[in-house]
């Protein structure tokens, strides 16, 4: 009976030892999303999309049915800077394994952008969640809230002319 004991403690501590960690603050995902995060900070779009699979789709507040292409959402970005001058400031990063197996980086970050058009400033927190597979991002999800944003551009002329 005593040797029955050890040999399940011996395979308890063996079968806990082998898993896969399931959250952690430091890993190659995370490096990689850093390096996403800096390419948009410094506007690097040559580098960016090297970090997102040929296929990956990024859907910023929007549902996965109408998520954008990275070049779409390059593009996208573009646009962006043409009407703010910001910067991003990050809060936290974390990768996690889901029960199904799935590797998320979930970010979180302020972002402050100055309106080109009125000097006017805004801060907005906001979150990307990323799912990699083999090191690259296949999907990406950001959720902030801009509304502030849209009412200030829908009073305001000079932007909606641009």
């Amino acid at each position: 009976m005593k040797n029955l004991f050890i040999l399940g403690l011996a395979i308890v501590l063996f079968t806990s030892c082998n898993q896969k960690q399931r959250y952690t603050q430091q890993s190659a995902e995370i490096d990689t999303y850093k390096k996403v995060m800096e390419d948009y900070k410094t506007q690097n779009w040559e580098d960016y999309p090297l970090h997102y699979a040929d296929t990956a789709k990024i859907a910023n507040n929007v549902v996965k049915e109408k998520a954008q292409s990275v070049t779409e959402a390059i593009e996208k970005a573009k646009g962006d800077a043409k009407l703010f001058d910001w910067k991003v400031e990050d809060i936290d990063y974390e990768m996690v394994v889901t029960d199904k197996g799935e590797t998320w980086v979930n970010y979180w970050g302020i972002w402050s952008g100055t309106m080109k058009s009125t000097g006017k400033t805004y801060v907005i927190p906001f979150h990307n969640t990323a799912q990699f597979i083999d090191g690259k991002i296949v999907r990406e999800d950001g959720y902030w809230d801009n509304s502030e944003i849209v009412t200030d551009m829908l009073k305001t002329p000079e932007t909606t002319k641009k």
